[in-house]
Order: C-alpha cells, then sequence, then structure tokens
C-alpha cells in the first residue's frame, strides 16, 4: 500500500495550517524576532558517559498566532570524540509556498572563541531534492545544506533558524509538536509556547514530560518547560507506540476532530463532481451494464481507478491537502490518494453507492491517535468508505492487484479514521477480524518409502491469501518467468538446501490466493542416535530454540506497558513424511501443545497418522497486545516449543 503524504509531514517538527501561500524558495538570513528569548551559551554538561555528540543547549519556542505559526530552534552540540566528527553538516528543508525559512547562525564555538560559518549564506547550497522520486513523490521541498569546514573535537557547533508556516487549505488552524530526544544528558533544555489571547489553544503533554509553567510573557500567554542537566526519558521496549510517546508534548488551536477535516469536505465534494461531458460517464455506464449488483460494481470501480491510472503524488502548491479533479485524474492517468479517492468516488456516486472520503494515519504511529490533540499533521493518507446494505467496505485506490471482489478485501490496518464531514466528524477506531484461513499455508510432503536410504520425493505447496498474495501476484504478472523462477530458487534454497528443486510453479485462483509449488527430492540424513539404538532423522533448523522473545525493560516511564502482538496474522505449516512398510514401528517426537501464549492461538502436532508422520504448527493471532505481567511467562511457553526438535525415529534394524 502507497502512502500518500500531506503538507503536514514535512521535514520540521511544526505544523501550521492558515494563511497565504508565501513561494519562498530561498532562505533569508537574520536575527530571531523580538519575542524569542535567546540563551546564553550554556556550560557542557558535566557528563562521564556522554555521547560523540553532546547536547549542550536544547531550545525550542513557538509562536501561536491567529494564521501563523512561527517555530524557532536552537541547538548547541558538542563534539566530544572523533566519532562525532561524522555530524559535520547542517541542513533544513521546507515547502516555499508554506513556509518562511530565517537562517540566523552556524558557528563553531572553540575555546570560547566563535567562528562564523554561515557569512549571510556564502557557503548554504539551496537545492530542491526531491528524495522520494523512486516511490513517486514529487513534493517540491526544498533544502539548505551547509558542510561545517574544520571541525575538530571539542568543538562546540551552534545552530538556529526560524520557520514561518502557512496553508491557504486548511482555515486559521494551527499545531505544533515538542519532544525530549537527545542523547545523554544536556546542559539546557527549554521549551517555549506563546499565543495570544482570543487563541483556543489546548495542550496535552505524555509521561515523562516536565510539568510546564502557564503564564504570561510580553502580552501574550506562555507555556515554558526551562531544565538544566536533564536526561531525556527513554521509551519502554516493546510497547505500543501510545506507551513510547514519552517525553513529549502537543499544542493545537484545532478545537475538535471535526474542525480537521471541515475544510476539506468541499475541496472533495467539487473534486468528485464530473463534467457535463466527462468521458468516465461512459466507463459508468460500462460497469453498471456489466453487473446489477452494487458489490460487484464497487469492486469493478476499485479495479479500473487500481489499474488504469498509476500513482503519483504531487504535493507542491496547494497539492498538499486540495485533491485533483476526477475529470483531471482519469485525464492524466495519474494521481495521488486524494485524487485517486476523488475519482472513486465520483464513480461510486455515478453507480448511486454511497460512499465518503476518510483520512488516517497510514503507520502503526497511529496507536493511540484518539488521546492526542486534534491535528491535520494526524494524517497522511485518505481511502474510501463504501456503504452497501448498511456493510462498510474499506476502498484504496493507491493499491494494485486486489482480485476476488469486495469479500476479500480487509479493513485497513491503521487503527483510526476521521470521515471527511462538513460537521460533525468524529474518530472511528478501524477494526479488524482475525482471519477465519490462514495468510500462508504451507504444507511439506516427503515420500520415504522407497527406504531410508534412498532420496525422498518432495513436494512444496504454499498458498498465500491476503495482503501476501496481492504483492506475490503483483511480482509474478510484472516479472519475466526466468527471474521469478531464479528468485524462488534462491530465496528457498536459503534456508532449506538439504531440498533439490526440479518444478517450480504457480497459480492465482480468482479469489486472489496465490499458490506455489515446488517439486523434487529431499536428501534426508537418516543417522544413529546412539542414545536410544535406533536410527533417526531430525527436520533441520528445528529445535534451534530461536524464537522472538519479549524483553526485559530497563526502569522508566511506562515501564509495566503492555507488549505489542502480531495482529491479525494467521500461518500454519504441515509436514508429512510418508515411510516405509506403512510406518509401522515407526514413532515421532515433537512438541505437542494446544492453547494460548502471547496472544496467540498455537496449536503444536507430532503424530504418527495412516503411515505419515505429521508435523504441525499453526499460530493465529487474538490480540494486539499481551499484558506486562504475562510476558515471562509467554517467553517461558515459547522457549519450551523452539527448543523441540522435529524428530521421527525408525524402528530397530531399519537399514531401507
Amino acid at each position: 500500500m502507497r502512502v500518500c503524504k500531506t503538507a503536514a509531514m514535512a521535514a520540521v517538527s511544526v505544523v501550521a495550517l492558515a494563511g497565504a501561500a508565501w513561494a519562498d524558495e530561498k532562505p533569508a538570513y537574520g536575527p530571531p524576532a523580538k519575542w524569542i528569548q535567546v540563551a546564553e551559551v550554556p556550560a557542557p554538561p558535566a557528563d562521564a558517559q556522554a555521547p560523540a555528540v553532546q547536547a549542550v543547549l536544547d531550545d525550542t519556542q513557538a509562536l501561536l498566532g491567529k494564521d501563523t505559526l512561527t517555530h524557532y530552534s536552537r541547538r548547541i552540540a558538542r563534539v566530544t570524540k572523533p566519532e562525532g566528527l561524522a555530524s559535520g553538516s547542517r541542513s533544513i528543508t521546507w515547502q516555499p509556498e508554506r513556509d518562511k525559512i530565517t537562517l540566523h547562525g552556524l558557528a563553531i564555538i572553540r575555546d570560547g572563541q566563535r567562528i562564523d560559518l554561515l557569512k549571510n549564506g556564502e557557503d548554504v547550497l539551496v537545492l530542491r531534492r526531491e528524495k522520494d522520486l523512486e516511490r513517486a513523490v514529487l513534493d517540491g521541498r526544498m533544502t539548505a545544506s551547509i558542510q561545517i569546514k574544520d571541525l575538530r573535537v571539542g568543538d562546540m557547533v551552534d545552530w538556529s533558524y526560524t520557520v514561518e508556516r502557512r496553508d491557504p487549505i486548511l482555515g486559521q488552524r494551527l499545531s505544533d509538536f515538542e519532544r525530549m530526544g537527545w542523547s545523554g544528558v544536556v546542559g539546557r533544555h527549554r521549551i517555549r509556547m506563546l499565543w495570544p489571547d482570543g487563541v483556543p489553544l489546548t495542550w496535552k503533554a505524555t509521561t515523562g514530560f516536565p510539568d510546564p509553567k502557564i503564564g504570561k510573557a510580553d502580552g501574550l500567554n506562555q507555556l515554558l518547560v526551562d531544565q538544566t542537566g536533564t536526561i531525556a526519558p527513554k521509551p519502554p521496549a516493546g510497547a505500543p507506540l501510545r506507551f513510547q510517546r514519552v517525553g513529549e508534548i502537543q499544542a493545537t488551536t484545532y478545537r475538535d476532530w471535526a474542525d480537521v477535516v471541515a475544510p476539506m469536505a468541499p475541496l472533495y465534494a467539487e473534486a468528485m463532481t464530473l463534467k457535463p461531458d466527462s468521458p468516465l460517464k461512459a466507463e459508468i455506464a460500462a460497469i453498471a451494464a456489466a453487473s446489477p449488483d452494487p458489490r460487484v460494481r464497487a469492486f469493478k470501480a476499485l479495479q479500473l481507478v487500481e489499474d488504469k491510472t498509476r500513482y503519483l503524488l504531487l504535493a507542491m502548491g496547494d497539492g498538499g491537502y486540495k485533491p485533483a479533479s476526477a475529470d483531471e485524474t482519469w485525464a492524466r492517468r495519474f494521481g495521488d490518494c486524494k485524487g485517486k479517492t476523488a475519482l472513486l468516488l465520483a464513480i461510486l456516486k455515478g453507480l448511486n453507492i454511497r460512499a465518503e472520503p476518510v483520512v488516517v494515519f497510514a503507520s502503526p504511529a497511529a496507536d493511540g491517535l484518539d488521546q492526542r490533540v486534534p491535528s491535520a499533521s494526524q494524517f497522511n493518507h485518505v481511502l474510501v468508505r463504501a456503504f452497501i446494505d448498511d456493510k462498510a467496505y474499506w476502498l484504496d485506490g493507491t493499491r494494485t492487484g486486489d482480485r476476488g471482489g469486495l469479500s476479500t478485501l480487509s479493513p485497513p490496518p491503521f487503527l483510526w479514521g476521521l470521515p471527511i464531514w462538513a460537521s460533525g466528524a468524529k474518530l472511528e477506531p478501524i477494526v479488524q477480524q482475525a482471519p477465519s484461513r490462514p495468510d500462508l499455508d504451507a504444507t511439506m510432503r516427503l515420500d520415504a518409502s522407497a527406504g531410508l536410504d534412498k532420496p525422498a520425493k518432495s513436494v512444496v505447496t504454499m498458498v498465500m491469501r491476503g495482503d501476501m498474495a496481492r504483492q506475490m501476484a503483483r511480482v509474478i504478472e510484472n516479472a519475466p518467468r526466468a527471474d521469478i523462477e531464479r528468485s524462488f530458487r534462491q530465496s528457498f534454497s536459503s534456508s532449506n538446501s538439504w531440498l533439490k528443486i526440479e518444478t517450480l510453479d504457480w497459480a492465482v485462483a480468482d479469489d486472489g490466493a496465490v499458490t506455489l509449488t515446488i517439486g523434487g527430492s529431499a536428501e534426508m540424513e537418516w543417522r544413529l542416535n546412539d542414545d536410544v539404538g535406533l536410527m533417526e532423522w531430525r527436520l533441520p533448523m528445528s529445535g534451534s530454540g530461536k524464537v522472538a522473545q519479549f524483553p526485559r525493560r530497563e526502569p522508566g516511564p511506562n515501564a509495566d506497558a503492555p507488549f505489542v502482538t502480531p495482529f491479525p496474522s494467521f500461518k500454519k505449516a504441515t509436514i508429512e513424511v510418508t515411510l516405509p512398510n506403512g510406518g509401522a514401528g515407526f514413532t515421532v517426537k515433537g512438541p505437542v501443545y494446544s492453547g494460548r501464549v502471547a496472544n496467540i492461538d498455537t496449536t503444536r502436532v507430532a503424530q504418527i497418522e495412516n503411515g505419515k508422520a505429521v508435523f504441525l504448527e499453526a499460530d493465529q493471532s487474538a490480540g494486539r497486545e499481551l499484558p506486562f505481567d504475562q510476558a515471562e511467562e509467554a517467553n517461558k511457553v515459547r522457549r519450551r516449543l523452539a527448543d523441540q526438535s522435529l524428530i521421527i525415529r525408525a524402528p530397530k534394524a531399519s537399514v531401507g
């Protein structure tokens, strides 16, 4: 799935959504504004375990005005070790239609002397760098970069700038975000947020953030944190992301979540309105003629958008939030998530299928979104939610290769969605269900009936479903068969070198499932176990004891938070070995278990059945999080299962 970035995903950690476009492609140079309190250079902190680059000053000040966010940043860092010399450059990236950049200073402080490196921009390299071009992203961002000359161990680098940001699309709403993110001990850490009376600012701090002081400064409201010798809080390992957000503060002038999307609603209503002579009307008529079933029609509409328009994000100008019209996207045959969503909405509207755009954050970082302050920066993707017979279906036009109908589509893994309504929108959880069939169902069949000293015929069948199948189908459709075979052979043999591949084939079913079949032979190394006096075969790599473990956490904020577990997920693996003499006298050894381990319904089977040795592993996830106090017991069970090899033992005197 492609992530359609919005203008809010700029390199600086601020978001301001108001005002007019500025088209500022070069930075300005000058001193900070008068409202900014310029700090004295503090002494480097005493830290016997200082990192190679030591934080001396971490100073952020923000003015949230009525239509502009002005964000001042100053960082002083000291190079304490030769490894720190690699940090010898400074850069800033901005979007010229929204941002004004003023560079205040870049200097080396050495032996109490200040060496100016900025020189009013003499050595500043400004370029337009489309660093995401290979991902079909054009955002028009500019980068100013400066290489620091003659940097030495012991030097302090003093770097400061201001970003002023406006956005004409989303109205007079602003938001700011700050984080305690340095290594080791910082000499001085300061955060100031200022706002005038009449601006409805709300703020929220996470665990580990100091209690701010609220007061007045120069006639403005002020939120202030000012500390010395501070260590930034460390997030708990393996915890859901909402618990890892320690030492953060968010501030916003959005009144609620409805405030975020209200300005977007008329943009999508306009973008999905077709011209009277739109060529899309013929496409809509063709879909309608193909089937009277609204589910079939909706899926054909999705396939039309996926297969007939390619993905390309154009975020320059007002493209960060404003969708291109459906007719424009269809005419040029490409679009980003906004344009493809408008196109799909227009087609569904023509088919009389109720649908709406929904913004999401396409990342696990969406965890805990309902606990954060409203802000447009919380979203980077938009898709369609269609309603047929009161059932919701999620359609994402930026995907490719969806097959099999609406019933094969699962809700997206983005946790929270915000429908783009003109008023009254609220965050809504996106609920996913545990799959009823395995995403990956692998079966290995070995025929050892000819004897222990003979190669065993082997057939490995892997059935993939869901997104795994969709990705595999894309590979199959886009690459030459010889390249696919070579890749499969190399990948498979890297962990199964004891299997010789002789044939390889695959098939894509009507429901989108992909079946890969690998035929060949296996060198089953039967060895004498002196302890029991029997010949036995041990499945290679089994019993290694290697298994994912929940880590032991160090003391700190949210140390007792739950652990993340995969969801939804369902994987199944079966090994069947046809034995000589109908399996008479053969025995098996391996884990036998049925129960829930670490939020995963786990089944392990080792048995002789109908002349075959059968080993089964099935893991079906049951939830996203495991309580902290259950982690150690889960670790023990996982280790115990992973330590047990899969073994077949032959009867005495078996020679073939």
